[in-house]
């Protein structure tokens, strides 16, 4: 008899824990509606930096769409206008690009959250303008001093293009609107140069280098969801 009572107890406990963890599990998984729509905002280090630095003006627009769970659809449209001064040239470049791409989000969020740590993959493109204003004429001798020539000729219809990996954070303030910062790792593909001197900038792109084709980037952004359906989720 008390071998038939504990064996009952015994059964009775692994039923009731086998009922307690199939409750818990049923608590657990709850299902909850996602927002999917278009995020659009602004890169707020460009206007930033036209305040900060006379020698640069630019403005970008930034955006992406979700189209699957932490897939996004990305793009930015930018334009911007620099004067690089080296050693020995001077230059002034004004154009407009484009970036188009996917984004991937690498962090769980919690119930209702929005945030995202992100990987991108971008292809850039840039129309643009360049005109050598002076520049020094090289001489083994600084006997008769230094001869700078001024030129002034604009050199119109060139392109860029180059392939660019942003990594980055993306978090809800307030409802719906976010804050954003990225870091971009990029290499040129192809360009168009002048007939007598290299690209020095390229609009979107950055400063280029004669031994290099990689260049490098960060961002500051501001944009608000524009949400246009839920999604249900557990």
């Amino acid at each position: 008899m008390y071998r038939y009572f504990s064996s009952l107890i015994i059964i009775l406990f692994i039923g009731i824990s086998a009922s307690a963890q199939q409750s818990a599990k049923a608590k657990d998984t709850v299902q909850y509606r996602e927002k999917y729509g278009i995020r659009a905002g602004i890169d707020l280090s460009k206007p930033l930096r036209s305040v900060l630095d006379d020698t640069y003006s630019g403005l970008e627009i930034v955006g992406d769409y979700r189209v699957y769970k932490n897939y996004y659809i990305a793009a930015e449209l930018g334009t911007e206008e620099r004067t690089f001064e080296g050693d020995n040239i001077e230059t002034f470049s004004t154009g407009s690009y484009i970036k188009v791409g996917g984004d991937y989000n690498a962090y769980e969020n919690w119930l209702d959250m929005q945030n995202a740590i992100f990987v991108g993959l971008r292809y850039g493109f840039a129309t643009f303008s360049q005109t050598l204003e002076n520049y020094r004429i090289y001489t083994s001798s600084d006997y008769f001093g230094p001869d700078f020539r001024e030129d002034n000729v604009e050199n119109t219809g060139l392109t860029a293009s180059w392939a660019e990996v942003m990594v980055g954070v993306k978090v809800e303030v307030l409802n719906n609107l976010f804050l954003s910062a990225n870091v971009q790792l990029k290499r040129r593909i192809g360009q168009k140069t002048p007939a007598n001197f290299d690209n020095l900038t390229i609009p979107g792109f950055g400063r280029t280098y004669d031994s290099s084709e990689f260049g490098a980037g960060f961002g500051y952004s501001i944009s608000y969801l524009i949400p246009f359906y839920k999604k249900a989720r557990n």
